[in-house]
């Protein structure tokens, strides 16, 4: 399948659990269709001066899906697999999960494909800069605010708000989320995904009568999101018993220590059993074991965290998870086919437009912070982040054991229905006379 297809497929796949949602919210024929497709999709051309003076052109896009219930909010991400169908698909999803959890935006995304690992610092700063001149026109502080995603950070966030008010000529803070924090950045940004899916899973365990230490936690994804994820649920008391990257698994039935074997990958670039004890001396964790990177998946545990990339459990291998709960901090990391198998075997699965929404609710504080001038400390910004989603979050809850509904469909349930309320609450175009 082209890299085209895949982004298709995926669309398909995301719109194609909506038919259920409109049927169980009664929703018009207008509402359907206007979230059957994005607001506005923009496609650039990149071009890149490489260091040794060869020219580049790199494809990049973004996607402002629905803009109705507030300014569009979304992550950038390089990648070598981006394309504007998944673009297209991470923009509605967006839509739906600032919905969730009550936030006053519309979705957006952007990406380039490209494979920031082929770039010189200098060359990575170029393409940044460059990708924010080419969609300057259509973003800003009321109109569509950019964040970090897969393979960006704080770093290029900053490079690309500071590129922002060159061209405005202005400083314009709230244009761009994540950023530094001398920049306008604001604390507990950077580990608010895996504190908010943490927060969730605590309101999940809380409710069905488990306690964090009897709970095993495997995690595929050793990103920002899984890394802050893994180390807080091991700090919380949960048993880490496993670590992926694209590469490879780490096991270790007692549990993992995240934040030594994150230390060590940051020097390594490789998820090794090796870690630091103190910075001086090197030692093992007797008993850990390394294994295939799909290995994750199969394993025995209580909760599967998924926080790597989409369709990571497909109707291919939905029958090997072995885990009673499924965490999605990816995006899209099941699909529907693989729901549907998910189901049947009772595993519950927490959705991502509930599970992941810790970094859209800071980046939201951060937006306001940035347009008040008035800044708070990570304290408080992560009671903040916590207040909110045990609120949205226990509502999804109780709207699933209400209607008798999965996890999902309960939070599309909620998104979708406030969708519909703010389309439904425009009226209609006046009739000509």
């Amino acid at each position: 399948m082209s890299d085209a297809t895949a982004g298709t497929a995926l669309f398909d796949d995301a719109q194609g659990r909506l038919e259920a949602i409109f049927q169980r919210l009664e929703a018009n024929g207008e509402v359907r269709r206007r979230l059957a497709q994005p607001a506005l999709s923009l496609e650039v051309a990149i071009p890149l001066r490489r260091d040794d003076g060869s020219l580049a052109v790199f494809r990049g896009w973004r996607v402002q899906y629905d803009s109705i219930r507030g300014p569009a909010k979304g992550g950038i991400r390089f990648h070598p697999q981006v394309d504007q169908g998944e673009v297209t698909t991470l923009a509605f999803w967006m839509a739906v999960k600032c919905a969730v959890v009550g936030l006053p935006f519309g979705g957006g995304k952007g990406g380039v494909c490209v494979d920031p690992r082929q770039l010189s610092p200098l060359e990575l700063e170029r393409l940044s800069r460059g990708y924010l001149r080419a969609i300057a026109d259509v973003i800003g502080p009321d109109r569509d605010i950019p964040a970090p995603d897969v393979n960006t950070n704080a770093t290029i966030m900053g490079w690309m708000a500071d590129e922002y008010s060159i061209i405005s000529r202005r400083q314009v803070p709230g244009v761009i989320t994540g950023k530094p924090l001398p920049l306008g950045g604001s604390p507990g940004r950077v580990a608010a995904t895996g504190r908010g899916a943490l927060s969730v899973l605590d309101l999940w365990a809380k409710r069905v009568g488990r306690e964090p230490g009897e709970l095993r936690v495997a995690v595929q994804g050793f990103g920002n999101g899984g890394y802050h994820f893994a180390r807080l649920a091991h700090e919380r008391g949960y048993r880490v018993v496993a670590i992926a990257d694209s590469q490879r698994t780490l096991h270790h039935p007692d549990g993992l220590d995240p934040r030594p074997i994150w230390e060590e990958k940051q020097h390594s670039r490789e998820l090794k059993g090796l870690v630091y004890c103190d910075e001086a001396v090197r030692c093992e964790q007797p008993g850990t074991q390394s294994g295939e990177a799909a290995d994750v998946l199969s394993l025995d545990c209580d909760v599967l965290v998924l926080a790597a990339l989409e369709n990571a459990v497909t109707g291919d291998n939905a029958e090997a998870i072995r885990a009673e709960v499924i965490l999605e901090i990816a995006n899209g990391p099941v699909t529907r086919e693989a729901d549907e198998a998910l189901e049947a075997r009772e595993v519950t699965v927490i959705p991502d437009v509930l599970a992941n929404a810790g970094g859209v609710i800071v980046s939201h504080l951060e937006w306001v912070q940035n347009r008040t001038g008035e800044y708070r400390d990570e304290d408080t910004v992560n009671r903040l982040l916590e207040t909110r989603l045990a609120m949205e979050a226990e509502r999804v809850f109780e709207l699933a054991e209400r209607e008798g509904v999965t996890l999902r469909t309960a939070a599309y349930l909620q998104g979708i229905g406030r969708l519909t309320d703010a389309i439904q609450a425009r009226g209609n175009c006046q009739q000509p006379a």
